[in-house]
C-alpha cells in the first residue's frame, strides 16, 4: 500500500512538473533535458492549435486556433483559443473545461485537476469530437489529392499524354496497377484501383508532411493508423467469395479434426492483418520523429563544437532514412492491402487439377 501511494505521488508530481512548462517552452526554445522530453512528446501528439512557430520570449503565437466540439449535456462548440494555449479555463455554458496535456477535461471553477492513485488525471473527459491539426492535415491532403487526380482526369480528357505534374503521377498509377494490383488481385483488380490509389498517395502526402518543421505527426497516430486499417478490413471481409469463408471455418482437404484447430487460428489471422497493418505504420513514422529529433536534442544538451556537427550529420542522415521510409511504409500498405483483397477474391479449387488432359497429343 505504501509502495502504490508513493508511486502515485511520484506520478503526481512528474504531471505538476510537466504542467508547470509553459506553452512557451514547449512551442519555443527548450535547454533542459526535461524540456526536450516535453517538446518531443508535444511534436508526436495531436492538437487543437495550428501554430507554424512561436516567439518564447514574448509568448507569440503564429498560428490559429481549431473549432472545439465536445459532448456533454449536449454538443458543445466554441474555438481553441479560449483556452489560450492551456493557461485558462473555457467556460461554456456554465459548464469548466481545462485543456491538460493535450487532452480536455472537465473541472471547476478553479480548474483543479484531481489524480487517481496511478497519478494520472480522474476528471471526467467529455467525449472529444473537435477538429485537431490532424483532422485539418488530412481535410488537406484529400483536398489535394482531388485537385491532382481531377487535372489528370481533365488532362486524359484532351489528350492521352500527360502534361505538366502528371507526368509524375501517370507513373506512380501505372505501378501500382501493373506491379501491385494486377500480380495480388488478379482479374477483379479494377475494382480495387480506386482503393490503391487512394491509400497510397493518401498515406505517402501524410508522411512527407509530417517530415516537415510543422510538427504534423498524422501517420504517428493511432487512431488515425487503426481508421485506415479497419477501412481495409472492411473492404476484404465484404469482397470475400464463398471460398474464402470455407478455408476460414471448414477447411477443405483437411481431416476433421484438423479443421477444428485450425478455424481459431484462421479467425484470429482476419484480425492480425489489419492489426499488422496498424502497428506497421504507427511504429515506423513515430520511431522516425524520435530518433530525428533526440538526435537534435543532443546538440542543445552537449553544446560544443564536436557534438554539434556530428549530431546535425546523424540527423541529415536519419532524416534522409525517413524520406525513404514515408515511400516504403506507403508501398507496403497498399501492397498488403492489395495482397489480403486479392486472398478474399481468389476463386480457389477444393481438389487437384488434372493436368492429363493439358498433355499435347504429339
Amino acid at each position: 500500500m505504501l509502495s502504490s501511494t508513493l508511486i502515485a505521488q511520484e506520478h503526481t508530481e512528474r504531471n505538476h512538473s510537466e504542467e508547470s512548462l509553459s506553452s512557451d517552452q514547449i512551442e519555443g526554445a527548450v535547454d533542459t533535458e526535461s524540456e526536450i522530453d516535453s517538446y518531443i512528446d508535444h511534436h508526436l501528439k495531436d492538437s487543437h492549435y495550428f501554430n507554424f512557430f512561436s516567439d518564447s520570449e514574448a509568448g507569440e503565437y503564429y498560428g490559429f486556433p481549431l473549432p472545439v466540439i465536445i459532448i456533454d449535456n449536449g454538443i458543445q462548440f466554441f474555438s481553441a483559443s479560449r483556452f489560450h494555449h492551456g493557461e485558462k479555463l473555457a467556460d461554456v455554458n456554465g459548464q469548466h473545461y481545462r485543456l491538460y496535456h493535450s487532452k480536455i477535461y472537465k473541472t471547476n471553477a478553479e480548474g483543479q485537476i484531481s489524480y487517481a492513485e496511478d497519478g494520472f488525471p480522474s476528471n471526467e473527459r467529455p467525449l472529444d469530437i473537435s477538429i485537431t491539426k490532424n483532422v485539418v492535415m488530412m481535410i488537406f491532403v484529400a483536398i489535394l489529392m482531388l485537385i491532382l487526380f481531377g487535372s489528370l482526369a481533365r488532362n486524359y480528357k484532351k489528350s492521352s499524354l500527360p502534361k505538366g505534374f502528371n507526368r509524375v503521377l501517370e507513373p506512380v498509377i501505372v505501378y501500382i496497377r501493373d506491379d501491385i494490383a494486377k500480380p495480388n488481385i488478379g482479374m477483379k483488380y479494377k475494382k480495387y484501383m480506386a482503393f490503391l490509389l487512394t491509400i497510397f498517395f493518401f498515406i505517402l502526402i501524410l508522411n512527407l508532411l509530417g517530415l516537415t518543421p510543422l510538427g504534423i505527426n498524422v501517420t504517428g497516430n493511432i487512431t488515425v493508423t487503426f481508421g485506415l486499417a479497419l477501412i481495409t478490413f472492411v473492404i476484404v471481409q465484404f469482397s470475400a467469395n464463398r471460398h474464402y469463408w470455407k478455408h476460414i471455418f471448414w477447411m477443405p482437404g483437411v481431416p476433421w479434426p484438423m479443421k477444428i484447430i485450425l478455424m481459431p487460428i484462421e479467425i484470429l489471422g482476419m484480425f492480425t492483418k489489419p492489426f499488422a497493418l496498424m502497428i506497421r505504420l504507427f511504429a515506423n513514422m513515430t520511431a522516425g520523429h524520435v530518433v530525428v529529433m533526440s538526435l537534435l536534442s543532443l546538440i542543445v544538451i552537449y553544446q560544443n563544437w564536436v557534438a554539434g556537427p556530428a549530431f546535425f550529420g546523424f540527423t541529415l542522415f536519419i532524416a534522409v532514412i525517413e524520406l525513404l521510409v514515408a515511400f516504403l511504409q506507403a508501398y507496403i500498405f497498399t501492397l498488403l492491402s492489395a495482397l489480403y483483397i486479392g486472398m478474399a477474391v481468389e476463386e480457389h479449387e477444393d481438389h487437384p487439377k488434372d493436368h492429363s488432359e493439358d498433355i499435347p497429343v504429339i
